[in-house]
């Protein structure tokens, strides 16, 4: 289906007063400048749609039909030494920000998720724990791992809802001399044909529980004993650019010295390092739904007048373009979270994974219907829409990443009920203004306990702040009146979350999930409210509350709260803005920066 030719008239954004505050988006954020690494890996990457570009989408696509590694961007990436983002600063590394790192690896994954994944941020997870609780010299050794052109691999335990990846485990039995055999089969573990060095979970308990898994560091170089078997390659419907192989592992001898924290840690390891996949996944992944918008705005303006699209799409681009800021907002905030308040992010980390992935799939559906035929074609321009759809649940966002998070979430909110909803301090203002100073991030201070919430706190005060504002105009009052909305939403869960402690485990009882999925979509409006107000005074279209507004009333709707019909000025404003950055090739997250096509 394609884009009827009707004219718009003067109810499109281009004729409204509210098209002026696209303007607004330039700078875009206050202290939000582009970090350099990330502009200059855009420009080395170059116009994504230029077919002769080696590194374009065209390229890329090709790669994925063939099944291949697109080898040479992988090699561009190698000589701009992308690796080294994943290895702390004290380590050698340029790693201390994870919200710069986000924007650093963001290039990549707005070309292909593939890409992103294959050539090395699975290294930093899989280093993660081995960052958070390894030895000096574990640390060091894996640096050097990295530093070098290498790439290490995590072997992960397996969980219940498990894909290919996450099925079959493991097993560590301990040597009379203080080591560990290490036995079993992974049926998909990615660069397991080409890793210098494996993190396992291995199972090192025959009782379920917190202490049943141990991490155990495998290399570099081989073993003394035992028997390492890289198998076949495996064929995955998504990722097909990425490699993806079994590992078989016999006996394999391993010195007391490779266990990564204590006997027993594997599951305390997750809980902390795994925050860090967390935000990161979703705060790039975001990246190749911005690529898809992008696509949409065009196959929308093509041969229209001004360049404007039919009315039937206003409604879609600006409401997925709420969207996206949304999402952003939710795992930036996340990630300056880590640095700013580690003992407390974990629900937070959890959060992010946990609702960003259902955003962004109803996201790619409906722009879908703009695409029409394009979003089957081949090509530069609109290739990228069928592969990142087949991608996505590869990427850890599928059902099987879900139900990891839900396990953290739901056996908390009883707790959160009686102790933290209503009661938590407010964090700090710099949580809520992207690209901000940091303090450097410390893997070592991650932690998987807390007693606040970091988000209701904020949701409550922006909605007892915001009702001071209602006669600024109606895009205040609608702001004002919707922020209230999720408060009493908050009050629904406290009563209602309070009454699961007496059900026993709860972790995957129907009626607690559904309850954390509203949670999540709380905590989701509670981070738009808290980078709406936190963009005050800096002039930016961000500073408007257009964009909240909508976001809001998407969430809203998707909790099946009374939403009321939103002022037009809204969706309006934010139609002009993402046609304004789309022609100006900026960026439609929440840092509107310059793109190289």
């Amino acid at each position: 289906m394609t884009a009827t030719t009707d004219t718009p008239d003067a109810g499109t954004a281009a004729a409204t007063p509210a098209a002026a505050h696209a303007g607004l988006a330039r700078p875009p954020l206050r202290d939000a400048g582009e970090p350099g690494r990330a502009t200059r890996l855009e420009a080395a990457l170059g116009d994504p749609f230029d077919p002769g570009n080696p590194h374009g989408h065209l390229a890329l696509l090709r790669a994925d039909d063939a099944r291949e590694v697109p080898e040479a961007t992988e090699e561009l990436l190698a000589r701009a030494g992308l690796a080294a983002e994943f290895v702390p600063h004290d380590l050698g590394g340029r790693l201390t920000d994870l919200e710069e790192l986000a924007r650093v690896l963001r290039p990549v994954f707005r070309r292909d998720l593939a890409l992103g994944y294959g050539f090395g941020v699975t290294s930093l997870f899989a280093a993660s724990s081995v960052w958070t609780a390894g030895t000096e010299r574990q640390r060091q050794a894996l640096a050097r791992v990295l530093l070098d052109g290498g790439r290490v691999s995590i072997v992960h335990r397996e969980v219940a809802h498990a894909n290919a990846i996450l099925r079959h485990e493991l097993t560590a039995a301990r040597t009379p001399h203080g080591g560990f055999l290490l036995s079993g089969r992974k049926e998909a573990v990615i660069n397991a044909d080409r890793a210098d060095a494996f993190v396992s979970y291995a199972r090192t308990s025959d009782e379920d529980g917190p202490g049943s898994h141990s991490v155990l560091l495998l290399g570099p170089g081989e073993p003394a004993s035992g028997e390492v078997r890289r198998l076949a390659r495996v064929e995955t419907p998504g990722m097909r650019g990425a490699r993806f192989s079994g590992l078989e592992l016999t006996d394999v001898a391993l010195p007391g010295t490779a266990l990564v924290g204590s006997v027993g840690d594997g599951v305390s390891l997750a809980l902390r390092s795994f925050q860090i996949s967390h935000c990161l996944v979703p705060g790039t992944v975001l990246a190749g739904v911005d690529s898809v918008l992008r696509q949409a705005v065009r196959a929308a303006t093509e041969g229209r007048p001004d360049g404007q699209p039919a009315r039937r799409w206003h409604k879609v681009l600006s409401g997925v373009f709420a969207d996206l800021l949304a999402c952003d907002a939710m795992a930036v905030t996340g990630l300056r979270a880590l640095s700013l308040l580690p003992q407390d992010a974990y629900l937070l980390a959890a959060a992010v994974k946990y609702m960003m992935p259902d955003l962004l799939r109803e996201d790619l559906e409906e722009l879908a219907t703009v695409l029409g035929a394009r979003g089957y074609d081949r090509g530069p321009r609109y290739g990228g829409f069928q592969k990142l759809a087949r991608d996505l649940p590869v990427a850890g966002l599928g059902h099987s990443g879900t139900a990891v998070c839900q396990a953290v979430l739901v056996p908390q909110l009883p707790r959160l009920a009686r102790t933290a909803w209503f009661r938590s301090q407010e964090p700090p203002a710099e949580l809520f203004r992207p690209g901000a100073p940091l303090p450097p991030f410390d893997h070592r201070r991650l932690a998987h306990f807390g007693t606040d919430d970091l988000l209701t706190a904020t949701l409550i005060g922006v909605a007892e702040r915001l009702a001071d504002q209602r006669s600024r105009g109606p895009l205040w009052d609608a702001l004002a009146g919707l922020a209230q909305t999720f408060v009493e939403e908050l009050r629904v869960l406290r009563a209602r979350c309070s009454t699961l402690a007496a059900s026993g485990n709860t972790a995957f009882d129907p009626q607690a999930c559904a309850l954390a999925d509203r949670y999540a979509l709380v905590l989701a409006a509670a981070a738009c409210l808290g980078v709406w107000e936190g963009q005050a005074g800096s002039g930016s279209f961000l500073e408007y509350p257009a964009w909240a507004v909508l976001a809001l009333g998407r969430i809203g709707r998707r909790l099946g709260a009374r939403v009321p019909e939103l002022p037009a000025e809204a969706a309006e404003t934010a139609l002009a803005e993402v046609l304004g950055r789309c022609r100006e090739g900026r960026s439609l997250d929440l840092y509107g920066t310059e793109l190289a096509g």
